[in-house]
């Protein structure tokens, strides 16, 4: 066998179906629009209030329609074709990121106007997110479902490299409009992406149209059943004090670094190019350790490293930690996706990523209030410090909550 092909057989195996192939590599040019994008938002926002608490209120409102709207939406998009919803989505967000493009190019951006445009965003991803999650199985298949979602965390991550760099150049050479103009235009390849896709969608037969019954049976479902729910406890844990590196993270490089923009897209890009390791990690075979104990493992990773970041006022001390941090974390939600999704059934997948998506990226509205207030009352280290010590203190309750459950059943 050619070496070449025996190496994507191995590791990247996904690819070799088309429907997929299409959409991953609409994700590679539309995902470093998105981190492009954020980086912009992220600077102009503080640029504009010099207020970490604004910027705190900025990335809870975005993230706030998820935890509002998402469990809603997770009976929902069962009930249409995802590549539709999916389509529609998309479209939305590149309308959204042309529109802040024409306010920053035009001197018009204010506060208000980008709040407005993140709450927007979020009541379009609270649809979008737990859409793309149910959609992998039917153009991945599961035999290759696990591959793919490492494949996913590849390609996020790889754009969480090249999208903060290429900002960061951006911001400091032609200003913020370029950001949100690029990562509009980055929209129109994973749109033509999802045309190309020729499914048979997994729509799940009518039982009942009361919603709220269909969303309660959802999550009994997952309180039943020990691993899901052990898996959801953990993924809350890390997205409430471990995902808020766009509120620390500027703060900490203005504060404690004193550097400029530059820096700032260089620790997001350690993060990234650390992601990009953990992922690899995480797709290959012939782990030692089960999922749950991986996940357990790099939680409490994450949060010593959180905590040892808050002694840091080394930039390459940064650096290194921010390596780890990003390593471990997606290590971590690579193993809780692939674990939440093998170990649902089809009646229920949609409803269970749906949680997945709310817990994950709805945990950030509190999250980032957290961050925000408690920058403005303690300090940015000495926030690192609270977040590393939350992480390590719960993630171990839960662990051994967990375990002498397990031992007296």
């Amino acid at each position: 066998m050619n070496p070449f092909r025996k190496i994507i057989d191995k590791n990247f195996h996904a690819l070799t179906n088309s429907n997929y192939r299409y959409f991953w590599l609409g994700q590679c040019v539309s995902l470093i629009g998105t981190w492009m994008q954020s980086i912009g938002q992220t600077w102009l926002v503080y640029s504009l209030t010099n207020s970490p608490l604004l910027l705190g209120v900025l990335g809870a409102m975005q993230y706030l329609p998820v935890t509002v709207l998402t469990l809603f939406a997770g009976v929902w998009i069962d009930k249409f074709p995802k590549k539709t919803i999916l389509i529609a989505t998309q479209s939305i967000s590149m309308l959204l990121a042309l529109t802040l493009a024409a306010l920053a190019f035009t001197n018009s951006a204010k506060y208000e106007y980008v709040l407005i445009l993140a709450v927007m965003l979020g009541i379009t991803n609270a649809i979008d997110m737990p859409a793309r999650q149910s959609f992998m199985i039917e153009i991945a298949g599961r035999d290759d479902l696990m591959n793919a979602i490492a494949l996913n965390s590849v390609t996020f991550n790889l754009a969480k490299i090249l999208g903060p760099s290429i900002g960061a150049v951006l911001l400091a050479t032609m200003g913020t409009g370029w950001c949100f103009l690029i990562n509009g235009l980055s929209f129109i390849a994973v749109i033509y992406g999802l045309f190309l896709i020729k499914v048979k969608p997994f729509v799940r037969p009518k039982t009942t149209t009361n919603i709220i019954k269909e969303i309660m049976d959802g999550l009994r479902y997952i309180y039943k059943s020990r691993i899901l729910f052990q898996t959801v406890l953990l993924i809350l844990v890390i997205g409430l004090f471990g995902f808020n590196y766009n509120i620390l993270i500027p703060v900490f490089v203005k504060n404690v670094l004193h550097r400029d923009a530059s820096a700032f897209g260089v620790l997001m890009a350690a993060l990234g190019i650390g992601s990009v390791f953990g992922a690899l990690n995480a797709s290959r075979k012939g782990k030692s350790l089960s999922n749950m104990k991986i996940m357990i493992i790099c939680s409490l990773i994450i949060g010593v490293f959180l905590f040892l970041n808050g002694f840091s006022t080394l930039y390459a001390v940064t650096i290194i930690i921010l390596l780890v941090t990003g390593a471990a974390s997606i290590f971590f939600s690579t193993t809780a996706n692939t674990t939440l999704q093998l170990n649902s059934t089809n009646e229920y997948r949609g409803r269970v990523m749906s949680v997945y998506s709310l817990v994950f990226a709805g945990a950030t509205p509190v999250g980032s209030i957290f961050a925000g207030v408690a920058i403005s009352g303690i300090g940015i280290s000495h926030t690192f410090l609270l977040s590393g010590i939350l992480i390590i203190f719960l993630v171990t309750g839960i662990s051994l909550a967990f375990y002498m459950r397990h031992s007296r059943s």
